[in-house]
């Protein structure tokens, strides 16, 4: 980088696990090796960082996550950190580290600290704790949605501080069209053989009671009542907390007699073929998603995809595919417009739509726009 000045950004996250903001923590940093900047992650790690530090980023494990008010205490070593290693531009992705990463960069020289990034990555509960997020030099919104919210619920965040940034899927890892080879099919099958034959409606997202598992099983019942061959698939691990309530989804499928007619996958590495191989892929969230990545996965492979009509994935929908939207709240309008797309369904369109590309441009500009700019 001959003109850029060389960035050293730290990304500050509870854990390198799984999941979308884990996902694009890894995408970010590959983009700063990329064009010459230096980036650094803070976490309590997790299986994604060999692949961070194999992309050229440094991974630091600390319990940064940790909710508890001992974490507090790693401020001060924070700033000594962010001394240390000469860190230009801190981005906090979580309000644990956000908390630590203000804490310490308050207590710095406003003249020389670094530059602070949030990026609010959900619709939060409103409250002091949450409104950390909204506290960042810039503050990222991932979508519209989650920029109304902001306004709404945080009315004193000047709106020139946020900046829609759309998280992005990459078309090359998520071609339109795309299928796995007929071993994986083979096998997936053969551990869920009552799906064979069928047309699989896959319900993609951790187990909870935010994600629409309830409404799912209702539809799926009233898709079988009409004649339909559909199967369904809930795609998704439970933690240790939702534990009853999954055994509570298992006990209303038996009861209303649908063993044969759905299955419980749980946590899935091939998330991306089960996607693939569905008839059509469901977002039932009861609340507003911030984003939708899964449903944007599903589309980019043209899987026909629909939705409740509100949040990020109504804003997807909207914009790519609107015969998927769903009526929130109308269970027999839903129902009428599944067994429609499944009887007649209509393709989904080929294009370049929230690219991953245009994501890692627009928060490395980001990042070097705010470096430059004058302090305030």
């Amino acid at each position: 980088m001959a003109e850029e000045k060389k960035l050293t950004v730290l990304q500050l996250l509870p854990a390198l696990e799984s999941g979308g903001v884990e996902r694009g923590t890894l995408e970010v940093a590959q983009a700063l090796v990329e064009r010459g900047h230096r980036a650094l992650v803070m976490s309590e790690g997790g299986r994604l960082v060999a692949p961070l530090t194999v992309c050229g980023a440094e991974h630091f494990v600390w319990p940064i996550g940790k909710k508890s008010l001992k974490t507090l205490l790693l401020a001060s070593r924070l700033r000594s950190f962010l001394l240390e290693q000469k860190v230009g531009l801190i981005h906090a992705r979580s309000r644990v580290p956000a908390w630590i990463a203000y804490l310490a960069w308050r207590g710095m020289d406003p003249s020389t600290r670094p530059r602070f990034v949030t990026t609010v990555h959900g619709m939060y509960g409103v409250n002091r704790y949450s409104r950390i997020m909204t506290q960042g030099e810039r503050v990222i919104a991932v979508s519209n949605t989650v920029r109304d919210y902001i306004l709404r619920e945080y009315p004193d965040t000047p709106p020139w501080r946020i900046q829609v940034i759309h998280r992005g899927v990459d078309g090359e890892a998520y071609p339109h069209g795309w299928k796995p080879d007929s071993g994986w099919q083979q096998a997936f099958l053969t551990q869920f053989p009552n799906a064979a034959g069928k047309q699989l409606l896959t319900l993609p997202g951790r187990i909870t009671r935010l994600k629409g598992h309830e409404d799912f099983i209702e539809l799926i019942s009233r898709l079988n009542r009409r004649g339909l061959p559909v199967h369904g698939l809930i795609v998704g691990g439970a933690s240790s907390s939702k534990l009853r309530y999954l055994q509570k989804l298992r006990y209303r499928v038996r009861s209303m007699g649908l063993e044969a007619d759905i299955s419980f996958t749980g946590q899935r590495d091939d998330l991306k073929n089960i996607l693939a191989i569905s008839s059509l892929v469901l977002s039932l969230s009861t609340q507003p998603e911030s984003f939708g990545r899964t449903t944007l996965e599903a589309l980019r492979l043209g899987v026909p995809t629909a939705g409740y009509d509100h949040g990020g994935v109504g804003e997807i929908l909207r914009t790519v595919y609107p015969a998927g939207l769903l009526p929130l709240g109308r269970i027999d309008e839903t129902c009428q417009r599944l067994a429609q797309q499944l009887q007649y369904p209509e393709p989904v369109p080929a294009g370049d739509f929230f690219p991953l590309q245009a994501m890692l441009d627009q928060t490395v500009s980001l990042y070097e726009q705010l470096a430059r700019a004058p302090r305030r």
